[in-house]
């Protein structure tokens, strides 16, 4: 079953929770190099992710990203139920 674009951008915010670089996000996303850019363009504009410059880019959730990710999780389970 192919994901929607909402069900991506949940599952990158919830893998930079703690902080990722590009090359995690993208395997732990089930995602490529090519497709993950426009994802994480669109929630770094958004707020939803800070990029922290440093040796490497590391993607991190925001506030901002983690009550939207909260409430995208509560809407999922009460779907479900």
């Amino acid at each position: 079953m192919r994901r929607d674009k909402i069900q991506i951008m949940a599952a990158i915010l919830n893998i930079c929770i703690n902080g990722a670089n590009k090359t995690r996000v993208v395997y732990q996303s089930n995602l490529n190099f090519k497709t993950v850019n426009p994802y994480l363009d669109t929630l770094v504009g958004n707020g939803l992710l800070d990029m922290k410059h440093g040796t490497r880019i590391l993607y991190e959730t925001t506030e901002k990203g983690t009550d939207l990710l909260e409430s995208l999780v509560n809407i999922e389970e009460t779907l479900k139920e």
